[in-house]
């Protein structure tokens, strides 16, 4: 997709607003929608178990709602967040830390990703002319664009001296609202975090806390469970109508009336959207 150069009449004011804004921002994909609610997501390029669950879990609760996911094409949490809003119909803004050609696009690893980005309609947005290659002091230089575009970062797991910190710290200095996810105090992937957290970074514990941390009003509950089984396909449909019960997954597949590996990979991908669960040998609605 063609590189353009987004007019500084059509940034928002967001990115106005910091102390250091850029000079230029180029982008592919579709130009964001400005209107939408922006979170920024990030974390570790070494995560745990743990906090890929988690990522996912959190982020699949928003489905439905007009949010933009914004995170940096890396690898480890960043690409999880990425992955877990194309699973759930999210737009997206993907800031590498790099040019967004595709000859200099880093790491390289995740160009398959970027490209599934721009095929969902979202968006790379950079800052560095296009053919910039990836550098030490490029990846703190584009944080600051990520924490500058939204009202709210969410930290899923920062290490003792992760890069993701300086996107917390950066979110701070511009007077954004900085939450992070609890984990263990035994866990070497979430110091950083944790001590976020006790310097008062807001706790997210569900999809619930963080829809209220942006702004969503969640007083009318039978709204909110349709937005969460919108853009469904039919089969997904069959499964749900199914699981009114929680049932085996041997008993699904016998019910659905599709091949074990159709239905093992639908739900995979559901499970992923958050709309099912299984435990202790069942499957049931989420």
């Amino acid at each position: 997709m063609e590189i353009k150069t987004l007019e500084k009449q059509d940034w928002p004011e967001a990115i106005l607003e910091i102390n250091d804004p850029p000079q230029q921002l180029y982008y592919r994909g579709q130009k964001p929608d400005w209107n939408s609610t922006f979170l920024t997501v990030v974390g570790s390029r070494k995560y745990s178990q743990y906090g890929k669950e988690a990522c996912e879990k959190l982020l699949s609760g928003l489905r439905g709602y007009d949010i933009t996911i914004i995170s940096g094409l890396a690898l480890g949490i960043d690409g999880i967040a990425h992955k877990t809003a194309l699973a759930n119909n999210l737009k997206i803004i993907s800031v590498p830390g790099s040019g967004i050609d595709d000859s200099v696009l880093y790491p390289k690893s995740n160009k398959s990703l970027a490209k599934q980005i721009l095929n969902s309609g979202g968006t790379l947005l950079s800052e560095f002319e296009p053919l910039e290659l990836a550098n030490n002091w490029t990846f703190p230089q584009r944080n600051r664009i990520m924490a500058g575009l939204s009202k709210t970062t969410l930290i899923i797991e920062a290490t003792e001296k992760s890069g993701t910190l300086i996107t917390a710290r950066l979110a701070l200095d511009y007077n954004r609202e900085v939450c992070a996810v609890p984990a263990s105090i035994f866990s070497h992937y979430a110091i950083g975090s944790n001590r976020l957290l006790h310097e008062g970074a807001t706790a997210i514990t569900n999809s619930q806390d963080l829809l209220r941390t942006l702004g969503f009003n969640l007083d009318n509950k039978p709204a909110q469970d349709k937005l969460k089984f919108t853009d469904c396909s039919e089969e997904e449909k069959q499964i749900l109508e199914l699981l009114k019960e929680s049932k085996e997954r041997n008993e699904l597949i016998q019910q659905s009336n599709l091949t074990a590996s159709q239905t093992n990979i639908i739900l995979s991908s559901m499970e992923l959207k958050g709309l099912i669960k299984e435990s202790l040998g069942k499957i049931h609605l989420n």
